[in-house]
């Protein structure tokens, strides 16, 4: 689903407006005033729209709304939010705006809605007192509520820099079909309206952080599986791996049930590493493995689980550890109508293969060979009567690293700086086809030496992939090979991903960009204008490249039907979106850029 990312996450993922936050300090500074001007100007190609300034200081937030319609820049102790034309709607301090004299918010986040404006959570940890909360509107800068009864929301004595999560907390969760948060408490969770913070409903029989939520419209329930927050854990005594269907109205639980593994979030965008699905009326829950519950009673029917071998606390070549840690190593289990197929972890021999079970029942109705050396199997995909399984491919890596900063005040500090990319382990690489019937090896590709690329597929019918030095087409029914084309002589450098643009393939690479035509593997075009490039986004119509070596970062606009670059903007500061890394937020149409510079935000056209 998504494609080459730093700071996505995700890329990835993302169904409705995400909520954003910078719990770090931004360290640059904004000075007190707005200055709407300055249209027309050129940042490299791109046309400057506007650049204004923040009334405060946004040393914490500095990010806009989905549509660009407001911009927000935040410290401990204020807020100033602009408009899409740059000039200022609101300023404000805290303690002035609350009831209860909010004050110093280390914890900050923004939740936008579809439509105009959000919500502006803050959390004042108070060390000698009680822990106040406040809800405001971004789009007036008045209090919607304010609280003091929710304690405990944020770990105790954590200071924000320190590697908190970006986004929601582990106990607050915002449920976007409800306009609604669940927080959860010591003993309970509640749910409290948005808008206004009147309790809904509250219930003692689920415990901990909402990992996964699916709302069911029709029927006014939520199925949610929870897990246990690493730093606020010995809250929650009895805790329990639950998975729950609740009716929204009132909190009653229709059922509970119970799951296998432990649910952690990924260290960098702090996403809870699980999904679910309803089909069938059967809830599929994805957890080191495939769990399957009956929605109406919450009876599990079958599953099919594996021990995850990605533990071992850097004991091997590709164990975790705890500032780094790889994750979007396996394809997501492939639907449908009557089946589903799963890739498998063997042992701790790290071997991987795929299984497929009948939907209804859960039957093995056949497992793959076992392949072995592969650190990843990323892919699947059925047409007709054959199922291919890519071997090998990009992982994604989430990193801490220690980095040296230019204080404001004179001298250097140390810093978690947060990385997110995508990188080439050695390992087995290679394209295997199976007969849907059998599971028995239909075709496989030559060995690829170096990596492989992700696969594209044309019309159903053939398949695009390549390894570094060459780009390659296979007759998916046949397994005969089309063509083989030289990617070397492109002279764009190795390739590192591949982008399905219309009738071409574009192949991503360490120098630049080259096009080839899926007719027949002519290349279209080749362009070595753009190197270290280690993320692209696709954003409604539009392509983005993005550079983040040497601690810059980066974003190109991309016109992908000659190569051409539109523009680039990079970042002289900190702020903006955590999917696009320090300095820089996009809004949801991919048509504008925000550049948030320190003292001023720039308003950047990506289309002339």
């Amino acid at each position: 689903m998504k494609k080459l990312l730093t700071l996505t996450m995700a890329i990835c993922l993302m169904a409705t407006l995400p909520a954003s936050a910078q719990f770090g300090k931004l360290l640059d500074k904004a000075k007190n005033a707005v200055s709407g001007g300055g249209a027309g100007k050129k940042s490299g190609s791109f046309t400057t729209v506007w650049e204004s300034e923040f009334e405060n200081k946004a040393t914490r937030l500095a990010v806009c709304g989905g549509d660009g319609e407001l911009i927000i820049g935040t410290d401990d102790n204020s807020a100033s939010v602009l408009d899409a034309t740059g000039k200022l709607v609101w300023n404000g301090d805290y303690k002035k705006i609350t009831t209860n004299n909010t004050n110093k918010s280390e914890y900050q986040y923004t939740q936008w809605k579809s439509g105009k404006g959000g919500y502006l959570f803050l959390f004042d940890e108070r060390k000698l007192g009680t822990d106040r909360v406040a809800c405001l509107d971004i789009a007036t800068g008045k209090e919607l509520w304010s609280s003091e009864s929710y304690q405990n929301l944020i770990p105790k004595g954590t200071k924000s820099e320190d590697g908190a999560d970006q986004g929601e907390l582990d106990t607050v969760k915002y449920i976007s079909e409800l306009d609604a948060f669940l927080i959860s408490q010591k003993a309970s969770i509640i749910l409290v309206k948005a808008n206004t913070g009147e309790k809904i409903w509250e219930t003692n029989r689920f415990k901990g952080g909402v990992g996964k939520y699916i709302y069911n419209k029709e029927k006014n329930e939520i199925i949610m599986a929870n897990f246990k927050p690493t730093a606020l854990g010995a809250l929650f005594a009895g805790f329990k791996n639950q998975l729950v269907r609740i009716n929204a109205s009132n909190g009653e639980i229709l059922w509970d049930a119970t799951f296998v593994g432990t649910v952690e979030k990924e260290l960098v965008t702090r996403r809870a590493i699980l999904d679910m699905w309803i089909r069938d009326n059967k809830v599929f829950l994805y957890l080191n493995g495939l769990m399957v519950y009956d929605y109406n009673n919450g009876q599990k029917l079958w599953e099919a689980i594996y021990e995850n071998d990605m533990d071992g606390g850097g004991g091997g070549m590709f164990s975790n550890t705890q500032s780094k840690k790889y994750y979007r190593t396996l394809a997501d289990p492939l639907f449908t109508e009557d089946a589903v197929y799963i890739v498998m972890l063997g042992t701790r021999d790290r071997t991987k293969y795929v299984e497929k079970h009948d939907l209804e029942s859960g039957k093995l109705l056949w497992a793959t060979e076992k392949v072995t050396g592969a650190f990843c199997m990323p892919n699947l995909y059925k047409t007709g009567n054959k199922v291919l399984v890519q071997i090998g491919g990009k992982v994604q890596v989430q990193e801490y690293r220690m980095e040296s900063r230019t204080s404001p005040m004179g001298g250097t500090y140390k810093e978690r700086v947060p990385y997110i990319y995508w990188d080439y382990k050695a390992q087995k690489n290679g394209l295997i086809c199976l007969d849907d019937a059998s599971g028995k090896t239909a075709w496989r590709s030559d060995k690829f030496d170096k990596r492989i690329t992700d696969m594209i597929i044309n019309e159903g019918k053939t398949v695009f992939v390549g390894d570094g030095d060459e780009f390659y087409s296979y007759d998916i029914a046949s397994g005969k090979q089309l063509f083989d084309v030289k990617h070397n002589d492109a002279r764009v450098g190795k390739a590192t991903d591949v982008i399905d643009f219309d009738d071409k393939v574009v192949v991503l690479s360490e120098k630049g960009l080259a096009a080839y035509n899926k007719k027949d593997g002519s290349r279209a075009y080749a362009t070595e204008k753009i190197k270290g490039v280690d993320y692209f986004y696709h954003i409604g119509d539009n392509y983005f490249l993005r550079d983040q070596r040497n601690s810059k970062n980066i974003i190109y606009g991309i016109n992908m039907t000659n190569g051409e670059t539109k523009g680039s903007v990079q970042s002289k500061g900190k702020g903006g979106s955590p999917t696009y890394g320090d300095g820089i937020d996009i809004t949801t149409d991919g048509e504008y850029i925000f550049a948030f510079k320190g003292k001023s935000v720039e308003k950047i056209k990506v289309n002339n």
